[in-house]
């Protein structure tokens, strides 16, 4: 037996066993504390806080291809989203004892209540949970509001306001020893344990090695003896599993076994309590089956404002303490320099020794060991960002946080789908980041192509690896544009989304199927129609058709027509650009837009504003989808010139809504299906003294208001100008108030060189009737004084190339 070590039970003395450490579950000192009593004690068995369900994966923590951080995912089988994550960095002493246990052939095993038991337990996660205390370790615990936060008391009883300032001082910036810690890494290149002989640990060594440990059960001991369970009643429950399973251990390795959990458990772990008593806690726990696997994580999600319950707020900067060898602060400032040169910021050797100067100065100053995260963010704003918090906030997400992503070697426990997505992405060379990155795709490329068919069918199946964002071209165009990051949490949906098949695209064809069938609203079914094109769907769209066709034929609802009509135009689109066989959609797009044409009139009277406000955008987006649609064999016989038709009428009833008549004259004008005269005399017929203010200031926000260019038409027609400027000031008084409101909107979104350009030409006065400003006028606004014909001229040949148009005879000969 190891000397002084007693036969009474499980205590936390230094030379007895079993030895339980206690732990901060990511920290950089409880990581090495772990790996130096490790190394000192040579249990022969380690424990570590963790679901015993996931001791069959524990031999993959060796394989040279996993690469943390990581986590152990177990999910419900039959609910998939009623998850939890076990997340372990490089720094996680969970990790470090894992591995050495591996490397020195120790048996390893998680001891903590079964994820059969705490699933069933488990409420779903919150959006955004709330921060609980360091001893809420794992994403798998209720959040409870506690009643103590043990660190914090701690801290405030040494005198500190910050508990994590606290805790860098006592645990992470020291050494095993007790003494200042430079790094307490082996030097670069060298295996942990070239530094530690093999062998008997030397006389004393584990009494060394072990006394933080005991300093720290003694503290929780006093807090628990204090304050009691702190506010989590579940603990008891996971306590008396863990005792259960030291007890096991115990009469299978004797008592040379060592325990890792969290520090907050160490003095439940070593009271003396009966067998009985712990297994009438479990008794009746409700229970669901599971599968475990290790996953990718991130150290963006292992900070705390990602909302995982045991998070630290920077775990870029506590992987840098753990793997520098020596001088961290001085690695640490040169790792700055080079994020902020790489930004274009002008940082020299210089700053870097002053930062560091700096840095241990005010460590010095503020009575700390190390100089710890805080004194090296004061050095670097005020030496390398001269005093700014801007590229300070770069600092702070790509360093102080981190983004570094791990890796799971292929050889890990997931499901079907999961193995098809990862094949899909190495065969697409679409490697999961966990930094948020711009995609940019052609889809005349067969690859960019492909890709954008998976991004759209993980869409589809609410797996949000990627969004679409504007890019260099319109939406269906022969571009897209995306934004991508992967998050941990992506696995749980996959697995969510494995119920509906074992690949990506029947997963995929399954769920647009069920969705179609499920579906009510027809701007649903168009919206899933759309997806389906762009997804590359073929088997789906059957089904999708058939609902669709239903639906429409349904629905007499003109509004609901025109809200589904655009997005089967842009299904065509993008089924002209994919080389998709659209036919049977363009014969229902065709069928909803000759309703609409036969309905719309009637809809657009006995509107209230907010009414005609909405149809008024229903009417642009119809007109949009018909210039896609239009198939018209001959001129006169097209759905264009149908529905011209209607826009005539809608410009033409005075009992339309005005900004619908506005709006419907603005669109043939454009369009140059209305000439200019005509225009005008709608606008003076709109403006007349006998109309309304309030409906005339309707119909001049619909006929130049939003972001449609209708400031540059007045510009460059002074007589529609004049004819507002000519109602504006006949308003009466006691009714200006009443207009202004619309006005304002409408003239409010003009950029502001049109609204200055506005006002010189109003400043200037009305052009006489039939007449035009000539070419000796000043200019106005940055506008020329009339038509240079000359300059013009001399473009026109470029234009003509350009466009693919033959030259004049007179361009030829020249």
């Amino acid at each position: 037996m190891t000397p002084g070590r007693t036969a009474t039970g499980p205590v936390a003395g230094p030379a007895a066993g079993p030895w339980l450490l206690g732990v901060r579950h990511h920290g950089p000192g409880s990581a090495r504390a772990v790996l130096a009593a490790l190394r000192a004690a040579r249990p022969a068995a380690v424990l570590i806080e963790g679901p015993p369900e996931g001791d069959a994966l524990l031999p993959l923590a060796a394989d040279p291809r996993m690469r943390p951080p990581v986590a152990l995912l177990a999910h419900a089988v039959d609910d998939p989203g009623r998850a939890s994550f076990w997340p372990m960095a490089a720094f996680s002493p969970e990790w470090v004892a894992i591995r050495w246990a591996l490397d020195h052939d120790v048996p390893v095993r998680f001891i903590d209540l079964p994820a059969a038991h705490s699933l069933a337990l488990k409420e779903p996660v919150p959006e955004e949970p709330g921060e609980g205390p360091e001893r809420a370790e794992h994403a798998q615990e209720e959040e409870v509001t506690p009643v103590v936060d043990p660190i914090r008391v701690l801290a405030e009883t040494a005198g500190y306001d910050d508990p994590e300032r606290w805790w860098e001082d006592v645990v992470e910036h020291r050494s095993p020893t007790g003494e200042r810690d430079d790094g307490g890494m082996p030097p670069e290149g060298a295996a942990p344990e070239e530094t530690a002989p093999e062998g008997a640990a030397p006389e004393g060594a584990p009494a060394v090695a072990l006394a933080p440990f005991v300093a720290l059960a003694e503290a929780m001991s006093a807090l628990r003896e204090a304050y009691g369970d702190g506010g989590q009643p579940r603990d008891a429950v996971r306590e008396a599993y863990m005792r259960i399973q030291l007890r096991t251990a115990r009469k299978e390795f004797g008592d040379d076994v060592a325990v890792v959990c969290g520090a907050w458990h160490v003095p439940a772990l070593a009271a003396r309590t009966t067998l009985a008593a712990d297994r009438a806690l479990l008794k009746g726990l409700p229970k669901v089956r599971t599968d475990l696997t290790w996953v990718p994580w991130t150290h963006r999600r292992l900070a705390r404002r990602s909302g995982y319950g045991a998070g630290i707020d920077s775990p870029g900067w506590y992987g840098h303490l753990f793997e520098a060898a020596d001088r961290p602060i001085e690695r640490w400032m040169t790792k700055v320099a080079g994020l902020l040169r790489g930004e274009d910021r002008f940082v020299s050797t210089a700053h870097v020794i002053e930062a560091v100067r700096l840095a241990e100065t005010l460590a010095a100053l503020r009575g700390r060991p190390l100089a710890g995260l805080g004194e090296t963010t004061d050095a670097v704003r005020a030496v390398m960002c001269e005093g700014s918090d801007v590229p300070l906030a770069l600092v702070r997400d790509r360093l102080i946080v981190g983004e570094s992503l791990g890796e799971v070697p292929d050889t890990a426990p997931a499901v079907p789908l999961q193995r098809d997505l990862t094949r899909s992405q190495r065969t697409l060379r679409l490697k999961p980041e966990a930094s948020e990155r711009e995609l940019d795709l052609d889809l005349r490329k067969e690859t960019d192509a492909a890709r954008s068919r998976l991004l759209h069918r993980l869409r589809l199946l609410d797996i949000g690896w990627g969004d679409p964002v504007a890019g260099r071209g319109s939406t269906g165009t022969f571009r897209e544009s995306w934004r991508l990051s992967w998050e941990p949490e992506l696995h749980i949906r996959v697995a969510e989304a494995g119920v509906w098949g074992t690949t990506v695209l029947t997963a995929a064809t399954a769920k647009a199927a069920s969705q179609a069938v499920a579906a009510t609203a027809l701007a649903e079914v168009t919206a899933l129609a759309e997806h389906c094109l762009l997804a590359g769907l073929p088997d789906a769209l059957p089904v999708v058709m058939k609902a669709l066709a239903d639906r429409a034929a349904l629905d007499a609802d003109v509004g609901h027509l025109a809200d589904a009509l655009p997005a089967l135009a842009r299904s065509l689109r993008y089924g002209d650009v994919r080389s998709t066989d659209t036919a049977a959609l363009t014969e229902v797009a065709a069928g909803l837009a000759e309703r609409i044409c036969v309905g719309l009139p009637p809809a657009c009277t006995g509107l209230d504003p907010d009414g005609a406000e909405t149809l008024r955008g229903q009417v642009e987006a119809v007109h949009g989808a018909i210039g896609l649609l239009d198939t018209g064999a001959e001129p006169g016989t097209g759905l264009r010139e149908r529905w011209d038709a209607v826009l005539h009428k809608l410009a033409a009833r005075d009992t339309v809504a005005g900004v619908i008549r506005g709006r419907a004259t603005r669109l043939l004008l454009d369009e140059g299906r209305l000439p200019e005269d005509e225009a005008a005399r709608l606008m003076g017929l709109a403006l007349s003294p006998g109309t309304p203010p309030a409906d005339a200031a309707a119909w001049i926000e619909g006929f130049v208001g939003g972001t449609s260019g209708g400031g540059m038409l007045l510009v460059h027609d002074e007589r529609l100008l004049g004819l507002v400027d000519a109602w504006l000031t006949g308003v009466p008084a006691d009714l200006f108030t009443d207009v202004l409101p619309l006005l304002r909107r409408t003239f409010s979104a003009y950029e502001p060189g049109v609204r200055r350009t506005l006002g010189e030409l109003v400043r200037r006065g009305p052009v006489p009737e039939g007449a035009r400003r000539d070419d000796a006028a000043p200019a106005t606004g940055g506008f020329g004084p009339g038509l240079d014909r000359a300059r013009a001229g001399a473009v026109e040949p470029v234009l003509r190339l350009l466009l693919g148009r033959p030259p004049e005879p007179a361009e030829a000969a020249v």
